[in-house]
């Protein structure tokens, strides 16, 4: 089995993005993961402006998950200035609302914020008082980019971390995997590093917080356990319980890496390993019950 821990799609399409590329129909993101024979997969939802033309608000991918309740797990989304625009609003009403409509966690997080903003904070609080994990993405500045900002080594979504140990923080983009090694550079904090890995910190954070979860999702998470594979091989033993699957599937074009990568490395990790990110790490996480 395999559980797709990052995906998206529209009901829709509109605007597309500077790009040209715009989120897949619902329709075609089950074919994509039919193709790829994944299982179920996560469907996330964005709010913030910073991400795109298009938003994707929760009660879309409430409506999507209601035609395919087999297969997706549906993640609402909230931005930290909606409400009132103050640390004073209250997000567990949105919450609440959100989880008995079938919700499992909340994110992707991108606004352009400070990743230790009160804002963030006020959210983040709200959050672990729901037992919602949030997957966040990481900008390498503020403005010209979305995702939460925190400067090379993380110090921001370590102070989170710390703050908040009831919050489960799933950690995604190039910013955030860049740090699985030393030699990380404004220069290329936001791309791929190639070559061998020496522990970086990264590698600390999740010695350090078992609130960090990783997702690896994506070019960078799969360039995380990749560009270095003995390294990658023993990152992922070592974090076993903390790592889980994912494509990132954000366009009816493409063609993710992450799920030949992830099925050649039977045989070169442990088979517990292997299944623990492959699917019973997020079937725990988030109270599916696949297990029993």
């Amino acid at each position: 089995m395999l559980i797709d821990c990052h995906t998206h799609a529209t009901r829709s399409r509109a605007v597309p993005r500077y790009s040209g590329t715009d989120y897949p129909l619902v329709e075609e993101l089950i074919a994509k993961l039919d193709e790829l024979e994944i299982d179920r997969e996560v469907l996330l939802s964005g709010v913030s402006p910073e991400k795109r033309s298009r938003f994707v608000p929760p009660e879309d991918v409430i409506e999507m998950y209601e035609q395919y309740p087999d297969r997706l797990i549906p993640f609402c989304s909230l931005d930290p200035r909606s409400g009132q625009n103050s640390t004073d609003s209250d997000f567990g009403r949105f919450l609440r609302i959100y989880r008995e409509m079938g919700c499992r966690g909340v994110g992707e997080m991108t606004c352009n914020l400070p990743f230790d903003d009160p804002l963030c904070w006020n959210l983040f609080a709200a959050c672990a008082d729901h037992g919602m994990p949030v997957t966040i993405h990481i900008a390498p500045e503020l403005g010209g980019y979305y995702g939460l900002y925190d400067e090379p080594g993380l110090p921001r979504l370590e102070r989170t971390l710390r703050e908040f140990p009831d919050l489960i923080i799933f950690g995604h983009s190039q910013p955030f995997w860049a740090e699985i090694g030393e030699g990380v550079t404004p220069e290329n904090r936001n791309s791929y590093p190639t070559g061998p890995v020496t522990p970086g910190p990264l590698v600390r954070l999740f010695e350090e917080y078992e609130n960090l979860w990783g997702d690896l999702s994506a070019g960078s998470g799969n360039n995380a356990i990749s560009r270095d594979p003995e390294f990658g091989n023993q990152f992922i033993e070592q974090f076993q319980d903390r790592l889980m699957f994912g494509t990132d599937f954000a366009y009816p074009e493409h063609e993710p890496p992450n799920a030949d990568y992830f099925r050649s490395l039977r045989g070169q990790i442990s088979d517990e390993a292997w299944e623990k990110v492959a699917w019973r790490n997020i079937d725990r996480i988030l109270g599916l019950g696949i297990a029993g």
